[in-house]
């Protein structure tokens, strides 16, 4: 287990960014990496999903081989958000988040609603369907103290990539983002 130092700010006038420390580990028996934060008001944690995890899970809901290829060519993490804050909401949109790697240029999340369209297109059955949309994290989600929720979130690089990710929150109506540095997603085949 390590440490790292992330940046962590608030997005209002007179917030005073500080320093959040970054619990890393890594599983002893998968080599999977885990980032852990808490601060101020978001418990957050991003976990890989290694891309036979992600084709496994998905051949068991009936994708096709193609489909699960393709979905598991990016970049896959769990992602867990909690509101630790005391007494105030959380909310969040997926889409005000975004990715910085080391190589190439940066990218916002490919989102539940871009994943549905496309495997749509894909005739993709619906009990199928069905799955994906549950195992996908909420694109946009308002949490009371204590309240928590995860999904797959997924980011247009190739596994092995190592990235910063910028995400943003607010506690009651306050803007605050955080920068994790050098999130890495589990190896495999580059995205297609």
């Amino acid at each position: 287990m390590s440490r790292i130092l992330l940046t962590v700010g608030c997005v209002a006038i007179g917030c005073i960014p500080a320093q959040a420390a970054v619990k890393h580990e890594v599983n002893a028996e998968t080599g999977v990496e885990s980032w852990q934060i808490s601060d101020q008001g978001v418990g957050f944690t991003l976990m890989q999903i290694t891309p036979d995890q992600a084709k496994g899970f998905f051949i068991g809901r009936g994708f096709d081989l193609k489909s699960v290829d393709y979905y598991a060519s990016y970049c896959v993490f769990m992602t867990i958000v909690r509101n630790e804050s005391v007494p105030e909401s959380l909310s969040y949109d997926l889409a005000d988040w975004r990715f910085f790697p080391t190589q190439g240029r940066p990218g916002k999340l490919k989102l539940k609603d871009d994943w549905l369209k496309e495997w749509r297109q894909r005739n993709i059955p619906e009990p199928a369907l069905i799955a994906f949309e549950w195992s996908q994290h909420p694109t946009t989600q308002t949490f009371e103290v204590g309240d928590w929720n995860q999904g797959m979130t997924t980011y247009a690089l190739p596994p092995g990539s190592t990235f910063d990710l910028e995400f943003r929150w607010k506690v009651n109506g306050v803007m605050h983002e955080t920068t994790l540095k050098n999130a890495h997603c589990a190896g495999g085949a580059p995205v297609r």
